[in-house]
């Protein structure tokens, strides 16, 4: 007799299929999948589960807050997204007050995700990296506790972002900006954007950036591993004017504080920054511009000189090209370069006809 059964569906959304097993003595259990063989992968192991006693027992007795409690516990303060994870989770601990492991369905995942960008200011986006949280906190339960077998957010589809901001600065108001920052009371102002503009580094980069990070006889800056957003370190060109200045500040350090933009009593840092960069961009008047912008800037002059993503994607630091891939629009003249190599390799140039 046959303890798992499948279902067939076809609705406006596709087709799907819906698998139910019953085994006596035992919980009727069922889940749903968009491809069959996932559906017959699933009803396979879950049935090879609940007759080793390992499917049903466990996820009962642990509550979400148990769960919680050790994801939290294990990632401790190596991991760098670590903070950001923890105010994700004030969240699903109000959302799953009270529930087994067993109880959390990703049709209850899917309504509290739901509420995340529908009842709340939070961005799709934002919404999706509380999702991943959850996701990453029974991969764990699964893989390292063994007190589930399946992550249920992996039947929770997550909604589509938008390609984001993309807001980088014209010629004229970089001139203007620039020599706003030099003209700043705060003499730390025009170093930090010239290096950003520069690099392309993020904020939290270069307000950490220390002195034993910059080799001037290499014209570069290392960012170890770790001192990034992504955790992976990379390396950053020091050209230009950028060079100059912190050669210069270089020569005129505290020996006491190895940091290229120390945050001191007398007011500097980009804690203090911030005052002299709103005032910069006032005097500039450069309207709708942050100073995450600047990075925005680079990858975006970089694109227009036809620079490939993969050399732009290496500079700021992305893992994958779906960030990059934002400024590709900026680079149409690029496309037709490139059209017009490859069809001199095919041979197929043609003649201009009048």
């Amino acid at each position: 007799m046959n303890v798992a059964t499948i279902t067939r569906r076809t609705g406006k959304s596709g087709t799907s299929y819906k698998v139910q097993i019953r085994i006596k003595g035992y919980p009727t259990d069922t889940a749903s999948f968009d491809r069959l063989t996932d559906a017959k992968r699933w009803a396979a192991e879950t049935e090879a589960a609940i007759r080793q006693g390992k499917h049903f027992g466990i996820a009962r007795r642990r509550s979400f807050a148990d769960l919680a409690d050790k994801y939290e516990a294990s990632i401790g303060e190596y991991l760098k997204s670590a903070q950001a994870r923890r105010g994700h989770f004030r969240y699903w601990r109000s959302e799953f007050r009270g529930h087994s492991l067993e109880d959390i369905t990703p049709a209850l995942i899917a309504a509290s995700y739901a509420k995340l960008h529908k009842d709340s200011d939070r961005s799709i986006a934002t919404a999706n990296r509380y999702l991943a949280s959850l996701s990453a906190a029974f991969t764990y339960a699964v893989k390292e506790l063994g007190w589930i077998e399946r992550n249920p957010c992996s039947r929770v589809r997550k909604g589509t972002e938008s390609a984001g901001r993309v807001r980088y600065l014209e010629d004229d108001e970089r001139v203007r900006l620039l020599k706003a920052c030099k003209e700043s009371r705060n003499p730390l102002l025009y170093p930090a954007c010239v290096l950003a503009l520069s690099t392309g580094a993020r904020q939290s980069e270069l307000m950490n950036l220390r002195w034993p990070q910059i080799d001037f006889a290499r014209r570069t800056i290392l960012l170890r591993d770790g001192e990034t957003k992504n955790g992976s370190g990379r390396v950053l060109p020091l050209t230009g004017e950028a060079f100059n200045l912190l050669r210069d500040m270089s020569k005129v350090r505290d020996l006491r504080d190895d940091r290229v933009f120390p945050v001191a009593a007398a007011g500097r840092g980009f804690g203090s920054l911030r005052n002299a960069w709103d005032k910069a961009l006032a005097r500039a008047k450069v309207e709708d511009f942050r100073w995450h912008d600047l990075r925005h800037t680079a990858a975006s002059y970089l694109t227009m000189a036809g620079v490939g993503s993969m050399e732009v994607a290496k500079v700021l630091g992305h893992k994958t090209l779906q960030m990059t891939a934002r400024y590709s629009h900026l680079s149409p003249e690029r496309t037709v370069e490139i059209g017009d190599v490859l069809t001199k390799r095919l041979g197929l140039t043609g003649k201009a006809r009048r």
